[in-house]
This record gives structure tokens, C-alpha cells and sequence, in this order.
């Protein structure tokens, strides 16, 4: 065996997870979303880093999407999928606002949403979250997965850095958390995913919708509520 080849070969060894089960021409892409409702409103939060395969292609993306006055997405899988996703949704519901007259459900958008992924789950790679505040059901969460599935969750975390925190979410989510409970879960959920996962970094942005307003906030790298051993 030639130096090229045995190279090629210990290459082909130290492939990690990030590029295995990919075809030709496909990058992994990483990311860590997660809404949580409390009485009144609903807290959004997601990470900050756009990676493909292992280069970080944007260190500070905002990955919260406005669909209408006071509902929003988070996004995971292709930038690409869900910006065009995000911007045929807010079309949507805007115009749905000018013929009712009223602003729309978070329902509504979360059908919207399932209705495209779901007629083009073929030719799309996107998992979002659809939450927000409105008359109707106050405070709720939509999780709409690969394939175009949508389901209402008490709370909803996706991105390929939600499996590292599913046990930690589970244990510390109840029912009646206030807002600032609520934040501070989501926060800190985040910053283990982002720990703990290669494709989920940067800061961490939060928004906070209630019928009175919304608020966005973001963590710097340096003050996030946990950290590796050592930082």
C-alpha cells in the first residue's frame, strides 16, 4: 500500500459522526432550539452557530424567526429550507390578517408551516418549532419534526443538540413556571446542548412573547450558565 493510500485509509478511519451516513455532496448541519409557554406568554431559545460539516460557516445567526405579532419559529436543518419556509409562512399570515381583520392563532401558523413541510418533505430538510402567545390558547408550542409531522407539546426542543439534553429538560420542566423560571430553563438547557454538542455554539438568543410585547435577549460566550469542566 502506496503513503497516499494508507492516508486516504486513516482518513476514512477518523471520519466521526459528523459525516457518516451522509451521500456525496451533503454536509451535517447542527443546531439546538427549544420553546417553553408559562402563564401568559411563551420563551423562546435557540444557539447561534450555522456549521457545515465541521466548518462553522456563521458564528452568530439568528435562528428565531417573526411570523406575525407575536408568534415565532425556530429553526433547525437547512438555512437555506427554512428562511424560505419562515418568509412563505409570514406572507401568509399577514395576508390572513388583512382578510379577518384579526391577528392569526399560533395554531394557525403551525398548520401553515406543517402543510408546506409536509407537501415537500421530499425535497426539504427542516425541523421548527411554531410558538407564541395568542387569544385563543394563550401561551403554546407546536413542534413540527422532519417529515412534516405537527403536534402541540408543553414544551418542545429540537436540533441535533436536543438529545444531549432531553433527561435534563424532562427532570426540570413542570407546570406553572413563571417567566422567570421559564427562562432560565430554557438558558441553561441550551448551554449544556451547547456543551456538549460540536454543531451547537456561539451565544445563546432568547425571545420572550407576551400579549403586552416581546422581549429579545442574548447570552455572550463568556457568560453562559454552564460550561465543560475546567472552563
Amino acid at each position: 500500500m502506496s503513503r497516499v493510500e494508507r492516508y486516504m485509509n486513516n482518513q476514512s478511519h477518523m471520519e466521526g459522526a459528523e459525516s457518516r451516513g451522509l451521500k456525496p455532496g451533503e454536509v451535517s448541519t447542527g443546531t439546538t432550539i427549544m420553546a417553553v409557554p408559562f402563564d401568559g406568554g411563551v420563551v423562546l431559545g435557540a444557539d447561534s452557530r450555522v456549521s457545515t460539516g465541521t466548518y462553522i460557516a456563521n458564528r452568530v445567526s439568528d435562528k428565531i424567526a417573526q411570523l406575525s405579532e407575536h408568534i415565532f419559529c425556530c429553526r433547525s436543518g437547512s438555512a437555506a429550507d427554512t428562511q424560505a419556509l419562515t418568509d412563505y409562512v409570514k406572507h401568509y399570515l399577514s395576508q390572513l390578517a388583512i382578510e379577518t381583520g384579526r391577528q392569526p392563532t399560533v395554531k394557525t401558523a403551525a398548520h401553515i408551516m406543517k402543510r408546506l413541510c409536509y407537501e415537500n418533505k421530499d425535497n426539504l430538510m427542516a425541523g421548527v418549532i411554531i410558538a407564541g402567545w395568542d387569544e385563543v390558547e394563550g401561551g403554546s408550542v407546536y413542534n413540527i419534526p422532519l417529515g412534516g409531522s405537527c403536534i402541540k407539546m408543553p414544551f418542545a426542543i429540537g436540533g441535533s443538540g436536543s438529545t444531549y439534553i432531553y433527561g435534563l429538560v424532562d427532570s426540570s420542566f413542570q407546570e406553572g413556571l413563571d417567566e422567570g423560571a421559564v427562562r432560565d430553563l430554557v438558558k441553561k438547557s441550551v448551554a449544556h446542548a451547547m456543551a456538549r454538542d460540536g454543531s451547537s455554539g456561539g451565544i445563546i438568543r432568547t425571545v420572550t412573547v407576551k400579549p403586552d410585547g416581546n422581549t429579545r435577549d442574548y447570552t455572550s460566550g463568556n457568560n453562559l450558565p454552564y460550561g465543560p469542566a475546567g472552563w
